[in-house]
């Protein structure tokens, strides 16, 4: 996809870091933008900084699929079919995996997953039926790559959106909607305050907020990449129809490492009864994987 001139927008999380950058960016080409978020007074301070252009604010809880539904019809009746849609809204949770309750679970997956997903099945078939192809940027993180014993959740439900990401990627192709992922380091925005917009009925079993680390979280998101740079970055990939969109380019060492070892991993084992059989199967997979990463995917 080379244009974006014309076009209606649809970004979650549009209110602050990265989806306010991705508006601001997405304005200046000449799209119809629609920042959805669940501050309604965020959106209200982004609109403010926007200046009156063709942008429109949605509350919307992205975990909610008939407040997705909803949102799509109030922006399509006001805009036009959505063509480009940026699955972005995150939150975050600073604790490890054995420490967490289930109501720890169901509020981050519902946020970091289930919104993707809810984004993915409200707009994709949409676009589909619109026939004006497109483009869909889902925002993982370098956590779906790279691991430590916490954040637990958010790597989970980070490592989900990269592999669902890619297999939307092959089956969107024939239809000239491309996918991208996009997986930031660190960024200037509001995800270290999650806390205040978890819901009421998931927080039974949430821990007492540590205001300190909070505190301490705020200061090192005030280095973090400023989003209109990542914003440039991510229109950039849209125009060629990358996948992987490495924003912060300081990973790059530190994911071969990673990769090397995971390569050293592998041992190499007599051959078992079966084998040959199961490698005359795995081809014609392997096959059909290369052609898809080779780009035989058509632009979006």
């Amino acid at each position: 996809m080379k244009e974006f001139a014309g076009r209606t927008a649809f970004v979650t999380g549009g209110a602050n870091g990265i989806g306010l950058g991705l508006a601001r960016a997405l304005l200046a080409q000449g799209c119809k933008v629609a920042i959805a978020d669940i501050r309604e007074e965020s959106i209200d301070q982004a609109l403010k900084s926007l200046d009156n252009q063709m942008v429109m604010g949605v509350p919307l809880d992205v975990a909610s699929r008939t407040g997705f539904a909803e949102a799509a019809d109030l922006v399509e009746e006001s805009f036009g079919p959505v063509s480009l849609l940026f699955n972005n809204a995150g939150i975050n949770l600073f604790q490890t995996i054995d420490d967490s309750s289930y109501d720890d679970w169901d509020w981050v997956m519902g946020v970091n997953l289930h919104g993707v997903i809810n984004g993915v099945m409200t707009f994709v078939p949409r676009m589909k039926a619109n026939g004006l192809g497109g483009h869909v940027v889902n925002t993982a993180s370098m956590a779906s790559f790279l691991c430590g014993p916490m954040p637990g959740i958010y790597n989970t439900t980070k490592f989900a959106v990269r592999g669902m990401s890619e297999s939307l990627r092959y089956s969107l192709a024939p239809h000239g909607i491309g996918v991208s992922v996009l997986c930031p380091g660190l960024v200037k925005s509001h995800i270290f305050a999650s806390d205040d917009v978890r819901p009421d009925d998931l927080k039974a079993g949430a821990k007492p907020v540590n205001t300190e680390m909070v505190g301490r979280l705020e200061q090192v998101h005030q280095v973090g990449m400023e989003p209109d740079v990542i914003a440039a970055r991510v229109l950039g990939a849209i125009r060629v129809n990358r996948f992987h969109i490495f924003s912060h380019p300081e990973f790059k060492d530190e994911l071969r490492e990673v990769f090397d070892e995971t390569i050293a991993a592998f041992q190499d084992y007599p051959e078992d009864p079966g084998y040959a059989q199961r490698i005359g199967f795995e081809q014609g997979r392997r096959d059909g994987y290369k052609a898809a990463r080779s780009g035989n995917l058509g632009e979006g």
